[in-house]
Formats: structure tokens, sequence, C-alpha cells
């Protein structure tokens, strides 16, 4: 069900994009039967381009940035937490190599890149985000992360591409049960697999969200942590016990569940402009991932 968080036109949008995800979706969902010209496999550089140039040709969007993680082990979070993203392994050579071709793609077609190592790819598309909605601007954060339901204001959305599902902040509650300023505390009591956070223990999804819905954040929460046994929770005596002996955990974890505001993101829409592509560098590169004539021929097509 397409669910649009505010009407079509209202005000200006920009499309920012979480390139790693679709970088990611392409190398486990495409068959390793493409090499470039020196024979490394280039699977991943195939299905990204392809989803690139169908999102382009379908929005033909002006004002477009792609956000890129630089690396598992430099952001700010695993300084404050070494364990944050310790379950994941590091993308081996071939990914690492492709992912550089994705954001040679990018840059080539004259799209805005944004890539950082002190901060992800969330960060990045969140601070342009904030600094543009001062603006007067919308945004239309493309990819599935539920993490970036805390970003979206009052007129903007984001875009499960791959699903065809659109969400403003009212799909934020429908999907988590909260709101999207309460979508940091809520991953921060529950945790997030994903990211190797561990949230309270004995606080799952509902149980947060309840929490939430009651005390309206993580620290009224703990601040008034001795009336959740008169909750009508299950286990309410024994989820206070542990509020009690996590909280201060659940604080930590919030600092890396929440988006930060303050990275070097876009501060002004003029940067998020298409400029002019390179259409040498284009071909060059072309050749170089053996694309066929007809990626080719679409890719050319997008050029500016």
């Amino acid at each position: 069900m397409d669910r649009i968080g505010t009407p079509a036109g209202a005000r200006p949008a920009v499309h920012l994009v979480d390139g790693s995800l679709y970088v990611f979706r392409a190398w486990h969902s495409m068959p390793d039967e493409f090499f470039d010209a020196d024979g490394h496999p280039v699977n991943a550089v195939h299905g990204y381009a392809r989803f690139l140039c169908e999102l382009l040709e379908r929005v033909q969007p002006e004002h477009l940035a792609v956000a890129f993680d630089a690396s598992l082990t430099s952001s700010f979070r695993n300084a404050i937490y070494p364990a944050y993203k310790a379950n994941r392994e590091l993308p081996p050579p071939d990914l690492e190599r492709q992912f550089m071709q994705c954001r040679a793609i990018t840059e080539v077609l004259g799209i805005h890149l944004m890539i950082d190592h002190s901060f992800e790819a969330d960060d990045l598309i969140g601070s342009t985000v904030w600094n543009l909605r001062a603006l007067g601007w919308r945004s239309v954060i493309v990819s599935a992360d539920k993490d970036f339901g805390q970003l979206l204001g009052e007129h903007d959305e984001q875009w499960d591409y791959a699903r065809g599902l659109r969400w403003g902040p009212a799909g934020v509650h429908e999907k988590l049960g909260v709101h999207p300023h309460q979508v940091a505390d809520y991953l921060a009591l529950c945790g997030d697999a994903v990211d190797n956070i561990p949230g309270v223990p004995g606080v799952g999804a509902k149980t947060a969200a309840a929490l939430l819905t009651h005390f309206g954040s993580l620290d009224s929460l703990l601040e008034r942590v001795d009336e959740v046994a008169f909750l009508r929770l299950r286990g309410a005596a024994g989820c206070a016990a542990k509020l009690r002996e996590h909280g201060e955990q659940a604080r930590l974890y919030r600092r890396l569940t929440r988006i930060a505001l303050d990275a070097p993101g876009a501060s002004t829409v003029d940067v998020l402009l298409r400029r002019p592509g390179d259409r040498d560098r284009l071909d060059t590169l072309c050749e170089q991932l053996r694309f066929g004539a007809f990626t080719r021929s679409r890719l050319r097509a997008l050029l500016r």
C-alpha cells in the first residue's frame, strides 16, 4: 500500500538516496556472471547502474544526492561503542572495488556524491534533510532502512523503491508504533540486531513502543521508572528492574541510534542540482565495466 505523507507539489523536493543499500542489494541479487575488462566481478555495479537509471528515468529529479558509507569501522559510533556493527563482516575486496565503481558512475552522471569517514550515509542524509528543511524544501529519502523514520518531518517521505512503498510521519507510527521523534529512543530500548545494538534485555519492539507511548521519551521513562511496575504490561515488574539496571546503557545506545544532524551533508540546494555529466569519462567507464549496448544508451541519455 502506497502511503504518501504530503500532497504532491506542496513543497519542492530533493531526493536523497541511500546508495550503499542498493549496492549491497545488487551484490546479493545479481548473478555472478558480470566481469570488467580486467576480469574482476562487477555484478553489483551492473545492478546498481540499472537501479540508478530507472530512478532517474522515472523521477527526473532536478535536485539529488547519493550517500555512501566509507567504512564499517571508522564511524564516530565505533569510538563510543567498539562493538557497533562488529557482527558484520568487512566487504571483500571484490565488493570494495565495486563500491568505488558505483561511486564513479554516480559522479559521471552529474549527481552529488556524499561520503565521509567519520559519519555514515544516514548522518549525511539526515544533516541534509535538516539543513534543507530550514530553507523550505522537503526530502524524499530513497531507502528501506527503518532508522530513517526519525528524520521525517511533516512534508517529508521515505520511499522503499524496490517495494514501491512511500510513507510519511504517520507511516512511521503505523510501522513501529512510535512517532518519528521517538525512533532513536525506540531502537535504543528494543535494540537493533543489524547494527549489533543489544537494547535493554527483555524489552521487545511492542514493549518499547508501549513504554514510549506512555512516557513520551527515554529520558522521561528512566526518570519515572518506578511507575513501570504498575503499568498494564506483561512482566511489568521485571521490565522495571531491567530498566533500572540497564538505563545508562540505553542512553548510550541512543547515541548510536540517533542520526547525527551535524554531519557534512549538503547545506544549500544548489549543491544538489544535477550537473552536466562527462560523456568521455562515461564511455571509458562503460568500456571498462563491459556494459551492454542497452545500458550504455540509457546512461548516455541521462547525461545533462
